[in-house]
């Protein structure tokens, strides 16, 4: 499946095809990672489209950014949203709206695109890009409980610390980062690393500091591929964590998207043998409509959420 198909016309992108499980909602984070298949086609343009529809969502609710920047708290309704309704607007409720990644995956975009002369600037959207900094200065981002990747209970993940310092990291050239942003995050992360969290010792979500953010040392990386591989691959895919309810029929549900993460990284380590032996197994988890989102444990049978639209772009990514 292309997953250019899946777009609205605005560029941005529904988690999945799906409106009776929410899916069809825009998660700020599922858009970053989808344009990984779309850039491993060489349609930067597209990226910069989506990336531009991102921030004329933001710049709708800046005012709460203002706000956190003037105000900062830890009250959930005050972060800013990591989903939105396609047209643009904020998905109430009481909800895990905490996901400090996604603004660290957004920043860390931005970032990218620019060095790759590939970002266009409108008026307001380097202000924009401040603000974003200055607000994750506002929150305290490296010892700042969260709900991350994952959108679970809050608490410090270094898998968000990581993605905020990474963004930080690629947008200073844009714009001013103050230094103690980097020094926090980067001894918040020395820290907690290999851990995720105080209550999980090993997470899927660790495997983005390895790719794409490429922020975490060579023992780092190598601690974190032994814990992931050794503890959460099953058989259709990497469980996120242990005890993961999502999904769950008495067992974890298994995301082939780990198998992608897996897959990419080894790519990347130039380790031909072990990148082909996940992008393998990742094939084998898709179905006739495109990658799921995961599989009950230890069954062939995939939820409704399919296909997901990351899960496809990783797919791109890995081969």
């Amino acid at each position: 499946m292309n997953t250019v198909i899946l777009a609205y016309p605005t560029g941005l992108y529904p988690a999945a095809p799906n409106a009776k499980t929410g899916y069809s909602r825009v998660w700020i984070r599922d858009n970053i990672y989808t344009l990984f298949g779309i850039e491993a086609k060489g349609h930067f343009n597209i990226s910069a489209k989506t990336i531009h529809a991102i921030l004329d969502i933001l710049k709708k609710h800046e005012y709460k950014i203002d706000w956190m920047i003037k105000q900062p708290t830890k009250e959930a309704h005050r972060y800013i949203h990591p989903r939105y309704e396609k047209d643009g607007k904020e998905v109430t409720g009481n909800w895990g709206n905490k996901q400090n990644d996604a603004i660290g995956a957004l920043l860390w975009k931005v970032g990218d695109l620019d060095k790759k002369s590939k970002m266009s600037w409108r008026p307001g959207d380097k202000e924009l890009v401040q603000k974003l900094v200055n607000y994750l200065e506002a929150i305290e981002y490296w010892h700042d409980a969260d709900n991350g990747m994952w959108e679970n209970n809050e608490e410090v993940h270094a898998s968000s610390i990581g993605a905020c310092l990474a963004g930080l990291l690629a947008v200073d050239h844009i714009v001013k980062v103050p230094l103690h942003l980097i020094a926090h995050g980067e001894y918040a992360l020395r820290t907690m690393l290999p851990r995720e969290s105080i209550t999980k010792h090993v997470d899927l979500a660790l495997l983005s500091l390895i790719w794409p953010y490429k922020i975490v040392t060579a023992k780092e990386r190598d601690e974190i591929l032994k814990n992931v591989e050794a503890e959460l691959v099953r058989e259709k895919g990497v469980i996120r964590y242990f005890e993961d309810e999502y999904y769950n029929n008495g067992k974890e549900a298994e995301w082939p998207l780990g198998f992608l993460f897996l897959s990419i990284i080894y790519k990347q380590l130039g380790k031909t043998n072990k990148h082909k032996f996940y992008l393998n197994k990742a094939k084998n988890a898709m179905t006739d409509e495109g990658m799921p989102e995961l599989y009950y444990g230890e069954t062939n049978e995939h939820n409704e959420n399919t296909p997901l639209a990351w899960a496809e772009s990783l797919m791109k990514a890995a081969q």
